[in-house]
């Protein structure tokens, strides 16, 4: 698909991800229909496309309800005539520890990360069917595949958008419909103001386990989807690594994932309190209205080549152990400890 004039519509536009996949399209001189909550953030974006040379329409939007996204899509094809990109990236996150979360907490993550892209494809793919053609981009996570400790909502959230997306596929290749495609993303850990965000049950503030990669990387990649689709796309050298290692020897990955993540995804610095951040209410931070959430600098650069590097060669080892004749890796402990000790 030519990229120059298309309309794509965006969910979570107001920060991280979404902001930037609205610049990338922008750069590209795409027509942006840009949704979120928080109807200033919203604005001041829609200016940024607008000076890159793109048209740009914002939209305050609730995923949470229908009507609001049946408006979403209908204020899209009344600007532009039609859509032929629709992303689903709207998202809440929370951490803690299973018992510690209040159910309620579970529930509002998995009616905004799960409902909301339900409400989104349901909005956008009969229009998709009128015209034959079409994208619909879910942006989910590794840990869609490889779910972490202290983030159970959120994976469980992130494995119902991935299987959302082999579910439509399905259907569109039962009824024949060979123009219409959609695509998940499956970004590693990225640099975006959602931990700040997020509600936290932990008692320690929160960060992203290095290696960190750019907002921008993430929008390139759906960018190249709406050009080339495909099923799915891990975002970072490190994400698709993970996963080939986690075919390969599950146990192992999952053992030594969790043991990174209780190492440096909770910060030694203790937390003000409980929060639910913005699951209930946008935040109102202009900090947060932004594409990245500060984790990025030389030093967290450097470390984070080292850090690919390092499991590039580890993957080696572990993937030559399953040899036939070798021991189970996954049985051995050592691969635990290999991964473990990449930190």
């Amino acid at each position: 698909m030519r990229t120059r004039d298309s309309v794509v519509v965006i969910t979570g536009a107001s920060s991280g991800i979404g902001r930037a996949t609205a610049l990338r399209f922008a750069r590209k001189k795409a027509h942006v229909v840009l949704a979120a909550r928080r109807s200033e953030a919203l604005e001041s974006l829609a200016g940024e496309c607008r000076k890159l040379g793109a048209k740009a329409v914002a939209v305050p939007t609730n995923v949470l309800d229908t009507a609001s996204m049946d408006r979403l899509a209908a204020r899209a094809i009344e600007a532009f005539g039609r859509i032929d990109v629709w992303i689903n990236n709207a998202a809440v996150a929370v951490f803690g520890a299973f018992l510690d979360v209040p159910l309620s907490d579970y529930q509002r993550v998995l009616d905004v990360n799960v409902m909301g892209y339900v409400r989104g494809a349901r909005a956008v793919l009969p229009h998709f069917r009128a015209k034959g053609s079409g994208v619909l981009i879910n942006v989910s996570s590794v840990e869609a595949v490889i779910a972490q400790p202290y983030g159970t909502a959120y994976a469980i959230s992130k494995a119902a958008e991935r299987a959302l997306g082999v579910s439509l596929r399905s259907e569109l290749l039962l009824e024949g419909r060979k123009g219409i495609h959609v695509c998940t993303v499956l970004p590693a850990a990225i640099d975006t103001p959602i931990y700040q965000q997020a509600a936290n049950y932990t008692g320690y503030k929160v960060r992203p386990i290095p290696p960190v990669y750019s907002p921008q990387r993430v929008a390139r990649t759906i960018v190249k989807l709406s050009e080339k689709p495909r099923r799915e796309a891990a975002v970072g050298p490190t994400g698709r690594l993970l996963l080939l290692k986690h075919k390969a020897v599950p146990g192992a990955i999952e053992a030594g994932t969790a043991r990174v993540v209780n190492k440096t995804h909770l910060s030694r610095r203790r937390a003000a309190a409980a929060s639910s951040g913005n699951l209930y209410r946008s935040s109102t931070a202009k900090r947060t209205a932004r594409v990245e959430g500060g984790w990025h600098g030389r030093s967290r650069t450097a470390r984070r080549r080292l850090f690919a590097l390092a499991l590039l060669a580890g993957a080696g080892r572990v993937l030559l152990k399953r040899q036939p004749g070798a021991r189970n890796p996954g049985r051995s402990g050592e691969s635990v400890k290999l991964h473990a000790g990449l930190k």
